[in-house]
């Protein structure tokens, strides 16, 4: 019996002492309810990109169908009329669209690169050097952040008024220099990506200021940055309330400003829906294009910009 009893203790042959014996657990690991549990984030970012792709895809059908297939065929069924549309878009008031896409793409391009510029030298210099009041300015910038754009828009309105700089290209440039989200994003990059041991031996190989800002901490920079001017850059293209409270004249209104008086006079002339809608998705193939070449330059310089310890 005590034989049989030390047979019945012994582990199986190809097995360690001590482990559970039993089935393999089921393939994915974990329980059902985990995995269901699990499946919960996955659902929720394919309703999220479902809400966002929905309206997209839309405006990508509806730019295809002509006036008279816009409102009596099925939402997402393909029309015949894109070629049409184009040429009647070219034709609106002489092209007067591509001029405002112009618009948009000096406001846009323009801006977004003075933005950037001010804020590579603004989070650079609160991110390296330490001086008096430093904290309440970044304090500051953070509360402009959290402002609306709408508290400013008024103010900036009546300012520019005053120098004279209403109705013009300036008038909507000059406000967009200065982000505080850029500001923000180049302090916080800039103290992660440029380490103080770089700087201090630039200073005692003798290097100026601008010289270690301009050769040693701006390439590190430069993927924070290729952010910054991203995200100002598409905040500029579909801005709408400064455009329409600063200009009058529409030769030199904004993609997003033309569209809206087009679809204004849509409503006593049903045949510029069609314009509006074409316009639409022209006026996201630009926003496409840049993220793409962006995102390749972006990757590459997060890969290239690293600094080894």
């Amino acid at each position: 019996m005590r034989t049989l009893a030390v047979r019945k203790a012994a582990p199986a042959a190809g097995t360690t002492p001590g482990t559970a014996q039993g089935p393999p657990p089921a393939f994915g690991g974990g329980t059902p309810t985990r995995r269901r549990i699990a499946l919960i984030p996955t659902v929720t970012l394919l309703l999220g990109a479902i809400y966002t792709l929905l309206p997209v895809a839309w405006v990508v059908i509806a730019s295809t169908k002509s006036g008279h297939e816009l409102f009596s065929t099925f939402t997402f069924l393909p029309g015949t009329g894109f070629a049409d549309n184009l040429k009647d878009l070219n034709a609106y008031r002489g092209g007067i669209y591509w001029q405002w896409m112009g618009n948009s793409a000096l406001y846009a391009g323009l801006g977004a690169l003075l933005s950037t510029a001010v804020s590579a030298f603004s989070g650079y210099a609160l991110a390296t050097y330490r001086f008096k009041g430093r904290e309440t300015m970044f304090n500051v910038l953070l509360a402009g952040v959290l402002m609306p754009p709408v508290i400013l828009a008024i103010p900036q309105y009546l300012l520019l008024a005053k120098a004279d700089l209403t109705d013009s290209y300036l008038s909507v440039l000059l406000p967009q220099i200065l982000s505080p989200y850029g500001v923000y994003l180049a302090r916080i990059y800039a103290s992660a990506a440029v380490p103080a041991d770089v700087v201090e031996a630039g200073r005692m190989d003798g290097a100026s200021e601008w010289r270690i800002f301009t050769r040693v901490a701006l390439p590190m920079m430069i993927p924070g940055m290729v952010t910054v001017f991203l995200f100002q850059f598409v905040a500029i293209w579909n801005n709408f309330l400064l455009p329409y409270i600063m200009l009058s004249d529409d030769e030199r209104f904004p993609l997003t400003l033309g569209l809206y008086t087009l679809l204004e006079q849509g409503a006593n002339t049903p045949a510029l829906y069609t314009l509006v809608i074409t316009g639409a998705f022209l006026a996201v193939l630009p926003l496409i294009a840049l993220f793409l070449v962006i995102q390749r330059f972006w990757s590459l310089d997060l890969l290239s910009g690293a600094v080894k310890s």
